[in-house]
C-alpha cells in the first residue's frame, strides 16, 4: 500500500510518521519545496524522542521525500510528475496547515483552504482512487461557547473566534463537496488543542500553547525598551478576558496520532466519516492562567470583558487575541462515534499543571524580533507568523 503524508515535520505529523511507520513498510512525504532536510528533521525526532536504532537507520529506506508546494496547482509539480504521483498512491494524510490563530485570513485560505484543494486534486486524479484522511480541527465549531459540539455539526451559524477556525470550517466544507461529487469516501479528523510534556528543544516543532512562554518574552522585551519595567520581586496585576468556570480540551499529540492511524484503519462508510480526536477530561481555565503565572514575573486576574483603560503592561501583552476568547469556553466536544469504534479511548495521560509546564518551560532567550505564533509551514521550520 502507497501512503502519502503532507505536514511531516509539523507537531503532530512527526508523531503520525512514527505511527504510520509501524503499519506500513514506506511513507511518501510532501514536503514543502525549497525547505530541504526533511528526513534530516525527522530523524532527528526520532532520536530525541528514543526511537529504536535500527528503526532510526532504515528511515532513508523507508521515507521518499517528494518536494512540493501544496498552495500551486498540481501541487507545485509538473503535470507528468503530477500524474505519476498521483497513480501510485492508495492513501493520502493530509496534515499540514496553518495554525496561526490571528494570521491574515487570505493567508491561511492559502494553505488551509487552496491547500487542501489541491491535495483533494491530487487524490481525485489518482487512478488508484485513494483514501483521503483530512485533519480538520474541533474548533471548526466556531464561536459557540456552551452546550455541546457534535461530530456531524458543521455550520457558521454562531461565526467564528478568529480566522483560523473559518480557514479550516472551509476546507471541510469543501471536503464534503468532494465526496459528494465525485462518490469517494473521506475521513475527517478533529484534533482538539495537541500538547506534550516533552521539554523544549530548538531542533523540534513547537506545539501549539507553546507560544505564551515566547508572547510573554516579547511583553517583557516591549516594557524594557519602553523604559517600563517591572521591579523584582513584584508582582502587577494584569488583566484578561475569560471565565474561572471556562475549560479547554488539551489532548497530548501522541495519543492523537495513535487514535487517528486507528480510526483510519476502519471500514470507510462510503461518504465522510468525521470523528472528534479529544482528550476524556478538559483542563479548567484557572490551571491555564496558572501556567501563565509561571511563566511571567505576573498575576493574572479574569475578567468578564476587556478593560477600556489598559495599563502599559496590558496593552503590550495584547499579542494573539485569537486565543483570549477560548479563556471563555465552556463547551465540550462530544466523541460518542470515537468511542463507539475505539472504546473509551482514555489517554492515560492527566494533562495538569506539571504536563503543561514541562512542554512549554521558559529558557533564556534574547528578545524576539517580532511576536511570534505557533509556526509550522507545512511542517517546514519555524519562521516569524507563519504556519505549517
Amino acid at each position: 500500500m502507497h501512503v502519502a503524508l503532507t505536514g511531516a515535520t509539523g507537531f503532530l505529523g512527526l508523531r503520525l510518521v512514527r505511527e504510520l511507520l509501524e503499519r506500513h513498510d514506506s511513507l511518501t512525504l510532501l514536503a514543502h519545496a525549497g525547505s530541504g532536510g526533511a528526513l534530516r528533521r525527522i530523524t532527528r525526532f526520532f532520536e530525541l524522542t528514543g526511537a529504536p536504532a535500527a528503526l532510526i537507520t532504515e528511515l532513508p529506506k523507508r521515507l521518499r521525500v517528494v518536494e512540493t508546494d501544496l498552495s500551486r496547482p498540481r501541487i507545485g509539480l509538473s503535470s507528468a510528475d503530477f500524474q505519476r504521483l498521483a497513480d501510485e498512491l492508495d492513501v493520502i494524510w493530509h496534515s499540514a496547515g496553518n495554525i496561526n490563530l490571528d494570521d491574515d485570513l487570505v493567508k491561511l485560505r492559502r494553505v488551509n483552504v487552496e491547500g487542501t484543494r489541491n491535495v483533494l486534486a491530487l487524490a481525485a486524479a489518482g487512478g488508484r482512487k485513494p483514501m483521503v484522511h483530512h485533519i480538520s480541527t474541533a474548533f471548526v465549531a466556531g464561536a459557540r461557547r456552551d452546550g455541546v459540539a457534535y461530530e456531524d455539526e458543521l455550520d457558521d451559524a454562531l461565526g467564528f473566534e478568529n480566522a483560523y477556525e473559518r480557514s479550516k470550517y472551509e476546507a471541510e466544507i469543501m471536503v464534503r463537496e468532494w465526496s459528494r461529487t465525485h462518490g469517494r469516501p473521506v475521513v475527517v479528523l478533529r484534533p482538539s488543542i495537541l500538547v506534550s510534556d516533552l521539554p523544549p528543544h530548538p531542533e523540534l516543532p513547537e506545539h501549539p500553547l507553546q507560544f505564551v512562554d515566547q508572547i510573554f518574552r516579547t511583553v517583557l522585551c516591549r516594557l524594557d525598551m519602553a523604559g517600563v519595567g517591572i521591579a523584582e520581586g513584584h508582582r502587577p496585576v494584569m488583566r484578561m478576558t475569560g471565565s474561572p468556570h471556562g475549560h479547554l480540551n488539551l489532548l497530548p499529540v501522541d495519543h492523537a496520532a495513535s487514535v487517528m492511524v486507528r480510526l483510519a484503519s476502519r471500514q470507510p462508510s462510503g461518504c465522510v466519516d468525521t470523528y472528534h480526536v479529544v482528550h476524556d477530561h478538559d483542563v479548567p481555565v484557572p490551571v491555564i492562567v496558572a501556567l501563565l503565572e509561571r511563566l511571567a514575573p505576573m498575576r493574572l486576574e479574569l475578567v468578564e470583558h476587556r478593560p477600556y483603560d489598559l495599563t502599559p503592561l496590558e496593552a503590550a501583552a495584547d499579542l494573539y487575541p485569537g486565543f483570549t476568547p477560548y479563556l471563555s469556553h465552556r463547551r465540550r466536544f462530544d466523541d460518542t462515534r470515537v468511542r463507539t469504534l475505539l472504546g473509551a479511548s482514555l489517554s492515560g495521560v492527566h494533562v495538569d499543571l506539571d504536563y503543561l509546564i514541562a512542554g512549554v518551560a521558559a529558557v533564556e532567550q534574547p528578545c524576539p524580533r517580532a511576536p511570534f505564533g505557533p509556526s509550522h509551514l507545512d511542517g517546514d521550520p519555524l519562521v516569524p507568523l507563519e504556519m505549517r
